[in-house]
């Protein structure tokens, strides 16, 4: 599987965006997936995942009700609208697929795109 994001960009806080997480292969609907997200001289952070199906989604505490993620897998396509962005939300965003249970581990994610830099300005 190969994913490639997109959507990042400069914004000011308060305002919102859509990232975008599309996928390569006729197997998207049977990996889970996931968005983390690396701030510089940070580590690695989850923030949001959702499951094959799409009936369930699980977010980290500090984006929990600003911000969604949905899948449209007819598209192979992942979204992850972010609103009432904050300085703190800035950092590389990235998407990744898996199948485990554990969504908010990154080390059990398989395959990776390559980041889209979100910078929010206060």
């Amino acid at each position: 599987v190969q994913l490639q994001a997109s959507g990042g960009g400069l914004v000011q806080a308060g305002d919102s965006l859509r990232l975008s997480c599309a996928a390569s292969g006729s197997t998207f609907s049977s990996y889970s997936m996931g968005w983390f997200r690396q701030a510089p001289g940070k580590e690695r952070e989850f923030v949001a995942a959702i499951r094959r199906s799409g009936g369930s989604t699980y977010y980290a505490d500090s984006v929990k009700g600003r911000f969604t993620l949905s899948r449209d897998n007819a598209k192979n396509t992942v979204y992850l609208q972010m609103n009432s962005l904050r300085p703190e939300d800035t950092a590389v965003y990235y998407c990744a697929a898996t199948r485990t249970v554990a969504l908010a581990r990154d080390d059990l994610y398989y395959y990776w795109g390559q980041g889209t830099q979100v910078t929010v300005s206060s």
